[in-house]
């Protein structure tokens, strides 16, 4: 069986507080059915300010789907470590690591929206030293011993769950990140399929002696959405991906590489372009078949996506897409 992936950033352009509300509980929801159906993982991310009210803390989404499932992981993707404490994360990560009993994985990333770092006063020109001491701390935190951070004798109790630490990946698109990784053995989450830069990555490591792995996005990696009727699907609700597709493209530079990358500007060439899928319940079979090895990547509540289509899509995929999976 595939790798499956239920994402949520919780967008929602314009929502009143009741609304956003609502869409919280329905995607904790949503979590609790998807672990019933042995679905593999609910990826969430961080983005702060933004106009369409993204989702800026992942960590405490995360709590709530592990107070409601019990076994599905949590994939935080990414945390925009700059941004961080690094004893409060360390704290943070231990106690969901030890209520989940182990089923947080954290992709560490510094982000790409300078306005971000304006809006919590950190200085973007740092941002590559405050990864190296946020990704550091957190390694000799875990441990449970006292150490010495920005010259003060500090300890992190308590002790995480999974030892010798919870799962944490180094995500970019960069040497920069690539060696970051190399040179702490952890493994690294490149943001877009990088062959170039995986090997350069296991380069670095073999030079340094230090062990790790790659986690890569698939050449193809599309967004799914499933539907019994794409063309009506695309009609009414195409917006929502489009609107998610041109935040994306509004926040990356041209030195950005993401497995989400859109030139679209109408809905019809977003659908043309495949970043975006919409499939009925026997497409999205045969385009797992044709993708062994590849995760199915679900999205349910993309764009502000009305709740109910996005319970229709979910229930389709559990109830007419998996059980074909595993036969």
């Amino acid at each position: 069986m595939p790798v499956t992936v239920v994402r949520f950033n919780l967008v929602a352009p314009g929502a009143t507080p009741d609304a956003l509300s609502a869409r919280y509980r329905a995607a904790v929801e949503m979590a609790a059915y998807s672990d019933d159906r042995s679905i593999s993982t609910i990826q969430t991310e961080e983005h702060h300010g933004a106009a369409n009210n993204w989702l800026p803390s992942p960590f405490a989404f995360a709590g709530a789907v592990f107070g409601a499932t019990r076994r599905l992981a949590v994939t935080v993707s990414a945390v925009i470590g700059p941004l961080h404490d690094p004893l409060r994360l360390a704290e943070e990560i231990a106690v969901l690591d030890l209520l989940s009993g182990g089923r947080l994985v954290t992709v560490a990333g510094i982000g790409y929206r300078p306005e971000e770092y304006e809006t919590f006063g950190v200085e973007w020109g740092s941002r590559g030293k405050l990864q190296d001491e946020l990704l550091e701390t957190l390694l000799t935190a875990w441990t449970g011993e006292p150490f010495t951070f920005r010259g003060r004798t500090v300890r992190v109790t308590p002790r995480p769950y999974t030892q010798p630490h919870p799962l944490l990946l180094v995500g970019g698109s960069s040497r920069a990140a690539a060696r970051r990784a190399a040179r702490l053995g952890l493994p690294f989450f490149p943001s877009a399929h990088l062959p170039e830069l995986e090997a350069y990555y296991h380069e670095r490591r073999a030079a340094l002696g230090t062990d790790g792995w790659v986690m890569m996005p698939a050449s193809e990696t599309p967004l799914l959405h499933v539907s019994d009727d794409p063309d009506r699907t695309w009609a009414m609700y195409g917006g929502h991906f489009l609107h998610e597709a041109r935040t994306y493209a509004s926040w990356q530079s041209k030195d950005i590489r993401s497995a989400v990358r859109s030139r679209a500007t109408t809905v019809d060439a977003l659908r043309a372009e495949g970043v975006y899928r919409v499939l009925t319940p026997d497409a999205c079979v045969a385009f797992a078949q044709d993708h062994q090895g590849h995760s199915l990547i679900l999205h349910p509540l993309c764009g502000g996506m009305p709740v109910d289509e996005g319970w229709r899509s979910l229930h389709l995929f559990a109830e007419q897409v998996l059980p074909r999976l595993t036969e």
